[in-house]
């Protein structure tokens, strides 16, 4: 009962304080840490002493996993020798920064020095990537550290294992090069077999209970067997995760991916309040117990300074350098700003991997209630010098993420292709018998999700109101009405239950179509046109409603780049074709940095719509 009680308690307090957080829009894992580090000083608070093979398994494969489903394959294609150069090559470099300084100040062996060093090298995606979002990057930047925190737990466990059998004299430099490789390979090679044995059963499997029962043991099933082969389980993970999230919309159906999106975001949310509450509930217990250690208190809080700082420093100290480096060889995008580098080097949060190598470390490892306070520092400093500052060095450098205007222009772009595909099949498959009343429904449903999108990009302060919105206002006002007549029809007995919950369920699924449909809390409460005191834009008034084209459907920067456009957009001022900015290499937006021309066009077909970049409205 006291178990119970207590994870009763300990998930209700981590629930609370992280929705707290987000009502004041603070970084959820710097309030949930900073809590428990408050809790643990309280009377009666019992201390936590959790169990490794917990956090690996019960913690740390879902939360992987929930990340895995939701990572871009493509773009993480798109930047995998970056990301590869973050979680391994940084991580073994912080590894042996950290450990040359834990053997120099402390009396331990170099391989506990190295253990330590990997134990506290990878970055955390909740940490990082929650405050990315947050404050608006770049997609490329959150792409990378979201990436870079899910690989790099492999390359830290990895290295801490091997230091672990280095300290017990067990390895040798080439077992370590041996593991590492299999690791990396085997742990691959299992994510994406289960990943594709899922698959397989999925395209079978209709009902979404039945999918979603399948999904939550996805993580499992990759990481135990990879475990079981000596090979990274955690790479399994998220192998399998990245590929049956890309295959999802083929293998499952629609129902079974809303319910699976629900289901591990809710997981996500419980497992990552509960991880950093857990992590500042420790602290008091290993202060105390690195306090009375034997160790001169003096050599203690020098070693407590440098260990965080040299884990901070050593992320700069390689992002700048390789980043050069990387622009000398031709390796990146030379039109990437310094910025870019800056906010990636100071975005080194560490989070729930670190508290779970950390428990790795052997019961009779020389000073390990000292290593253990090292940790668990670089955790939370971390969390607070950096998560509580990387917003005010972005806006700093003016590190600017995706426009909301042209976010909402790419969504209404992306929709009118496919309405315009979903009609084109519609009149494929009409027939004489088909009723004309069921085709014009069709083509005025298809046609209000596209109005929807392009409505949002035209609405100003004054005008609120657009059709689509009354449409959304009105008709959750009649389901309201429907509801209520449903529910006094249950309190007087008129109707059997199963009647009941059948009709109720689906005015639910309408009512959570319509309240969501196409909106985020931020879009319902702001408009997106940019405030101007007129309704009119008067670049757009100017420029031409269409150009003779310099170029014929093709980008020349990314033909000359070896780039891939995904669409074109034509200057109305000089007629120069680019790509979008969902494009790898956004030349339309650059071209206008460079030429201040202020107005383009879509050349895609069937598109008419001109975009004003000084205004940021569409025309």
């Amino acid at each position: 009962m006291h178990v119970a009680i207590g994870l009763v308690v300990l998930v209700a307090s981590a629930a609370s304080l992280a929705a707290l957080a987000r009502r004041f829009g603070i970084p959820e894992p710097l309030v949930l840490t900073l809590a428990g580090v408050v809790a643990s000083y309280l009377p009666h608070v019992p201390e936590v002493h959790p169990d490794p093979e917990i956090i690996l398994l019960g913690f740390l494969p879902p939360l992987l996993y929930t990340s895995a489903i939701r990572t871009s394959l493509v773009d993480f294609r798109a930047n995998a020798r970056t990301i590869a150069l973050l979680s391994v090559g940084l991580v073994l470099f912080s590894t042996f920064a950290v450990a040359a300084v834990v053997w120099w100040l402390l009396p331990v062996s170099f391989a506990v020095a190295v253990a330590l060093g990997a134990v506290v090298a990878p970055t955390d995606a909740v940490a990082a990537t929650g405050i990315a979002r947050r404050i608006g990057m770049p997609r490329r930047i959150v792409t990378i550290l979201e990436d870079e925190s899910m690989f790099n737990d492999a390359t830290a466990l990895v290295t801490v294992r091997t230091a672990i059998a280095a300290a017990a004299g067990t390895v040798s430099v080439w077992k370590a090069g041996g593991d590492f490789l299999l690791a990396a390979g085997g742990g691959a090679a299992v994510g994406i077999v289960v990943a594709y044995l899922l698959a397989m059963l999925r395209r079978r499997i209709t009902d979404p209970v039945l999918d979603t029962t399948l999904s939550f043991l996805a993580p499992f099933v990759a990481y135990l067997p990879a475990e079981g082969i000596k090979a990274s389980g955690v790479i399994a993970v998220v192998t399998c995760g990245m590929v049956l999230g890309h295959g999802a919309p083929v293998w499952q159906s629609a129902a079974s991916r809303i319910a699976e999106r629900t289901n591990w975001r809710t997981i996500q949310f419980i497992l990552e309040s509960v991880v950093f509450l857990i992590i500042g509930l420790q602290m008091r217990a290993i202060i105390e117990g690195a306090w009375d250690s034997g160790l001169d208190h003096r050599t203690l809080v020098v070693a407590t300074v440098a260990v965080m700082l040299t884990a901070m420093l050593s992320r700069p100290l390689w992002v700048f350098p390789v980043s050069v480096l990387s622009r000398m060889l031709g390796l990146s995008n030379a039109d990437v700003p310094l910025s870019h580098p800056v906010v990636v080097s100071w975005a080194g949060m560490r989070g729930v991997v670190t508290l779970a190598a950390v428990l790795l470390l052997p019961a009779d490892t020389p000073q390990l209630p000292v290593l253990k306070l090292l940790a668990l520092v670089v955790v939370a400093g971390t969390l607070l010098l950096q998560g509580t500052s990387l917003p005010w060095v972005v806006r700093r450098l003016h590190v600017r993420g995706p426009s909301r205007a042209e976010n909402a222009l790419q969504k209404a772009n992306l929709l009118q292709q496919a309405t315009a595909a979903g009609l084109a099949e519609l009149e494929k498959h009409i027939t004489p018998d088909t009723p004309p009343g069921v085709v014009e429904t069709l083509r005025d449903r298809v046609t209000w999700k596209t109005n929807a999108a392009w409505e949002r990009l035209g609405r100003s302060e004054a005008e609120l109101a657009t059709p689509t919105a009354e449409y959304r206002r009105l008709r959750l006002e009649m389901l309201r009405a429907e509801r209520e007549t449903v529910l006094r029809v249950r309190d007087s007995g008129g109707a059997d239950y199963e009647i009941l919950q059948y009709v109720l369920s689906r005015l639910d699924l309408e009512e959570s179509m319509i309240d969501r449909y196409d909106e985020t809390e931020e879009e319902r409460l702001e408009p997106l046109a940019a405030p101007a005191a007129a309704d009119t834009c008067p670049h757009l008034e100017a420029a031409p409603l269409v150009l003779e084209p310099t170029e014929l459907d093709e980008c020349k920067e990314c033909i000359a780049e070896g780039l891939t456009w995904v669409h074109l957009r034509m200057c109305l001022s000089c007629g120069h074709i680019a790509c979008c900015d969902s494009s790898v290499g956004n030349h339309a937006t650059k071209h206008y940095t460079t030429t201040t021309h202020p107005v383009m066009r879509s050349v895609e077909p069937g598109e008419a719509w001109r975009w004003c970049y000084i205004d940021e409205l569409l025309g």
